[in-house]
């Protein structure tokens, strides 16, 4: 997994609740594309008219937030189905972080799964970041510092759980989460094979 230690990018701003996965990645895309080809599609309904023309109202369509790598929305974000395709969609598209209010749980999770970076803030909070992103000023998010900064305008702190946060900053999934415990791992079923011998004779 990617590691997420500090990112810089201009931010679109989303200015709306409850994006479903849906939203961001159709249910028909999924059946036949595969990672890395989600990028086209991402947000789909939102980004081009029903001729298959852009949509020139939708901030991803404009300058400078086209190479938008950071997103500002509301409430509920990836709300509905449980599909990771829609995180990868994201990912594909190249965003690398997520500024809402609240987050559909197992978006939230896929999203700390596949390197990219949910942060929860206020509404209060996100009103004094978006007239700056909607200006095309660059957001600098430094997970090290938990702390999202504007030039010299603003700093706003954040928390990620701090096991979350770990597994970002180093680039581990689960598997490499579960790998750092091995020694705790071994001495644990050593322990446990002196408590219950007969479960390890079971499985031999």
């Amino acid at each position: 997994m990617r590691r997420f230690v500090t990112f810089d990018s201009v931010a679109a701003v989303i200015d709306r609740d409850n994006v479903d996965t849906d939203m961001i990645i159709r249910i028909e895309r999924m059946t036949t594309l595969k990672r890395g080809q989600f990028a086209p599609w991402a947000f789909e309904m939102l980004r081009y008219q029903p001729d298959g023309r852009e949509n020139e109202a939708f901030v991803l369509n404009q300058e400078p937030f086209r190479r938008a790598k950071i997103l500002v929305s509301g409430e509920n974000f990836g709300c509905g189905s449980s599909r990771e395709m829609a995180v990868w969609a994201l990912d594909d598209f190249g965003v690398r972080c997520i500024v809402a209010q609240s987050y559909g749980d197992i978006f939230y999770n896929n999203c700390l799964q596949n390197g990219l970076l949910p942060i929860r803030l206020s509404a209060s909070q996100i009103e004094k970041i978006v007239p700056l992103a909607r200006q095309g000023q660059t957001l600098h998010v430094d997970l090290g510092d938990s702390a999202i900064r504007v030039g010299n305008h603003l700093e706003i702190p954040f928390v990620v759980p701090a096991h979350q946060r770990e597994a970002l900053l180093n680039g581990w999934d689960d598997i490499d989460q579960s790998l750092v415990l091995s020694e705790d791992i071994s001495a644990f079923q050593q322990r446990d094979r002196l408590v219950r011998p007969w479960i390890y004779d079971i499985a031999q």
